[in-house]
C-alpha cells in the first residue's frame, strides 16, 4: 500500500469559503494527531480526497479513522495515471485476495482522464481478474469481495478496504462549549456527539466528595481520558468543582422536598456562571427525555429556569434510548463493564416527578443558593488529558 485515502462528506455542502476554511481546520486536525504519534508523513489534497503517505500506513489509516469530520479511510495503491499501470494494480490486487469460488465486484470511477469510462474501466479490469483465476464468479449485488479503482488525473487509486470514521464536522469549526461530565454512560456520549459536530469541548465535573460513591471521580476521569483519544494531539480540559459545601446544605435542610431538581438547577447555575466568564457559547448535557425524575419533561422546564446566563443548553441524547446511548458509549470506548460504585448519598427515596417552579425557589432561598454558587465557582480545579492520558490536578 502506498497511500491512505481520506474521504470527507457533509463538508460538500457548504459554500466555496467556508468548505475551505472548513478543510483547513481538517488538515490542521489531520497533522496534530500524526505528529502526536509521531509519525512520518506527506498529504495531498484534491477535491473530494485527501492523500496521507507515510512510513506507517496502518498507524495513519488508524489515527485518522478517529478524526472528526472523516467519513472513512483506505489504505491504497497509488498508480501513474495510465490505463495500463491502474488495470496491472487492480488485477494484481484482486488476485491476492481472491480464492476458488469466491464472487467478486469491481467499483471503479474515472475523473479527469479521457478515452474510456468508468463502465469500461470496471469491466476491463473484471475481465482480466476473471481469466486470471479459475472458479471465479461476478457479482454486482452481493460479492464476496470488492475492489474500488479511482482513474485520476493525479494517478490511479487502488482499493479493497473502507475503515469508517466518525463523519461530522472538523473539530474546531463551531466554537467552544462547556460539557457537563460524570462517570455515568450519557454524559460522555453527549460530550462526543458535541465534539462530531465540530464543537471543542471543555468538560466540567461537579465532585461530591464524601456524598458521592467511592468511583464517582475516578470514572469521570477515565471518560475524559478516553474522550482525549477522539481529538489527538489537542489537550482536553476538565474543570473540577467541589459540590459538598451544597451537598450538606441540601442535607442540612431536612425539608426540602425537590433535591434532585434543586441540584440540578445548583448545577445549572454554575455552569452557566462560568460558561459566561470562560466565554463559552453551549452548555452541553447528556439529559435523555423521561430516563430518570429529574428528565421528565416537566421537571427538565423547572430546572432550565436556573439557566439565567444566557448560553443555550444543548441536549444531544434528547431523544434516545438508554439502548442507543449503550451502543454508541461502546463505539466510542466510554462503556464500562463494571463501573463500580456511582451512587448518590442525597438521592431521596422518592424523587419528585413535576416540581412546581414556586416551590422550588422558595426552598432555594431558604438554602441561600446564590451563596453557595459563588462558594462552588472559587472551588475549580483543573486538569487535562493529552493523547488518551491524564495530566495532574491543579
Amino acid at each position: 500500500m502506498d497511500a491512505v485515502l481520506v474521504r470527507y462528506g457533509e463538508l460538500f455542502l457548504k459554500s466555496e469559503p467556508v468548505k475551505r476554511r472548513y478543510i483547513d481546520i481538517l488538515l490542521r486536525n489531520i497533522r496534530r494527531a500524526l505528529d502526536a504519534k509521531g509519525y512520518e508523513y506527506h498529504i495531498e489534497v484534491y477535491r473530494g480526497r485527501i492523500l496521507i503517505e507515510g512510513d506507517d500506513l496502518a498507524g495513519i489509516c488508524a489515527a485518522v479513522c478517529r478524526i472528526f469530520g472523516v467519513v472513512s479511510v483506505s489504505p491504497c495503491i497509488r498508480t501513474p495515471p495510465e490505463l495500463g499501470d491502474i488495470m496491472a494494480a487492480a488485477v494484481q490486487q484482486a488476485l491476492s485476495r481472491l480464492k476458488p469460488g469466491m464472487s467478486y465486484a469491481v467499483r471503479a470511477r474515472r475523473a479527469g482522464l479521457a478515452g474510456f469510462t468508468s463502465q469500461e474501466l470496471g469491466r476491463w479490469i473484471g475481465s482480466e481478474i476473471f481469466t486470471g483465476m479459475d472458479g471465479l464468479e461476478v457479482d454486482l449485488g452481493h460479492p464476496d469481495y470488492e475492489i474500488f479503482v479511482e482513474a485520476r488525473d493525479i494517478g490511479g487509486l487502488v482499493y479493497d478496504e473502507r475503515v469508517e470514521g466518525p463523519g461530522g464536522l472538523p473539530l474546531g469549526t463551531q466554537g467552544p462549549v462547556l460539557s457537563l461530565l460524570s462517570p455515568g454512560i450519557d454524559s460522555p456520549v453527549a460530550s462526543w456527539l458535541a465534539m462530531r459536530r465540530g464543537c471543542t469541548v471543555t468538560h466540567l465535573h461537579f465532585d461530591g466528595g464524601r456524598w458521592m460513591g467511592k468511583d464517582v471521580r475516578e470514572g469521570t476521569f477515565e471518560n475524559h481520558r478516553r474522550l482525549s483519544a477522539w481529538c489527538l494531539g489537542q489537550p482536553l480540559t476538565l474543570q473540577v468543582v467541589s459540590l459538598e459545601p451544597f451537598f450538606a446544605r441540601l442535607v442540612e435542610e431536612k425539608e426540602v422536598k425537590n433535591r434532585c431538581i434543586i441540584c440540578k438547577r445548583f448545577m445549572l447555575r454554575v455552569a452557566g456562571r462560568i460558561a459566561r466568564d470562560q466565554g463559552a457559547l453551549a452548555i452541553v448535557t447528556g439529559d435523555s427525555l423521561g430516563q430518570v425524575a429529574s428528565q421528565t419533561l416537566a421537571n427538565m422546564g423547572v430546572i432550565e429556569e436556573a439557566n439565567t446566563s444566557g448560553i443555550p443548553i444543548l441536549r444531544p441524547l434528547i431523544t434516545f434510548d438508554k439502548q442507543e446511548s449503550v451502543e454508541l458509549a461502546r463505539t466510542i470506548g466510554t462503556f464500562r463493564d463494571a463501573a463500580g460504585d456511582l451512587g448518590c448519598g442525597v438521592v431521596p427515596k422518592h424523587p419528585a416527578l413535576a416540581a412546581t417552579l414556586e416551590a422550588v425557589r422558595a426552598e432555594e432561598e431558604e438554602m441561600g443558593i446564590e451563596g453557595l454558587v459563588e462558594e462552588a465557582c472559587s472551588s475549580i480545579r483543573v486538569c487535562r488529558a493529552l493523547n488518551g492520558e491524564m495530566e495532574e490536578i491543579r
